[in-house]
């Protein structure tokens, strides 16, 4: 109740605004099947930058995430580390996709490297929150045994977070298609771009052909992702 009286909502100006509503879906409609292979095209590279801003993201995401782990790191680099992400986190996309849009120019290398940094904000998190939930017993029967943080690393951590870690990385990239597809309103390639350009030209049959590769790629994305993770999960 305090946030929708702070948003005043005014449910009949909603309610009068239906016809507009209906109207502009109405424009969308039948999909212009003539672009389709600049979509598929577009939707290549957006696929493309994901694949490449995940696992640049990830890669960087795990020394970050063992930095930040409480079980694992000092205070002093447990503080470093978290106030990293968090700077990281606090950026939106779009805020990422102009600086690389400024410093590569238009295109797909500033999609992905905007990318990239996003995924390292996410990532670390979910990946220090899996090492922190790690069974201690096998840490510290390592530790007794006489093993070095590095040997408990590689023999106590990473075998028990690595399921859970790359189902993680499997939703980060299946996020990251969409992420690409609104880094192309800035100017940093993939699909995103072309339907923005579409809407900008109030070619709106254009755009749904857009739209419709994008949904039917996600999806299919989507169900593949669920299965590989809980496949992942019961490992």
């Amino acid at each position: 109740m305090w946030a929708l009286q702070g948003l005043k909502v005014d449910f009949e100006l909603l309610k009068d605004s239906l016809p507009f509503i209906t109207d502009f879906i109405s424009r969308l409609f039948p999909p212009n099947l003539q672009v389709l292979d600049i979509a598929i095209k577009g939707l290549i590279e957006t696929i493309q930058m994901s694949v490449w801003g995940t696992s640049i993201g990830a890669i960087l995401s795990l020394p970050i995430a063992i930095a930040s782990a409480n079980n694992i790191a000092p205070l002093w680099l447990r503080w470093i580390a978290n106030l990293l992400q968090n700077a990281v986190r606090s950026v939106p996309s779009i805020i990422l996709g102009l600086i690389f849009v400024a410093a590569t120019g238009l295109g797909a290398p500033a999609g992905t490297l905007a990318l990239s940094i996003y995924t390292i904000g996410y990532l670390a998190k979910f990946y220090q929150q899996a090492i922190e939930s790690v069974d201690n017993s096998s840490l510290e029967s390592l530790q007794v045994i006489g093993a070095s943080r590095i040997q408990i690393a590689q023999y106590g951590i990473f075998p028990q977070i690595l399921p859970l870690g790359l189902g993680y990385t499997l939703w980060m990239f299946e996020y990251n298609i969409r992420a690409a597809s609104v880094l192309g309103v800035v100017g940093a390639g993939g699909i995103g771009f072309q339907l923005k350009s579409y809407i900008d030209g109030f070619e709106y049959t254009k755009a749904t052909t857009m739209m419709l590769v994008l949904l039917v790629v996600v999806t299919v994305i989507d169900w593949f992702s669920s299965k590989l993770r809980r496949y992942l999960e019961s490992m």
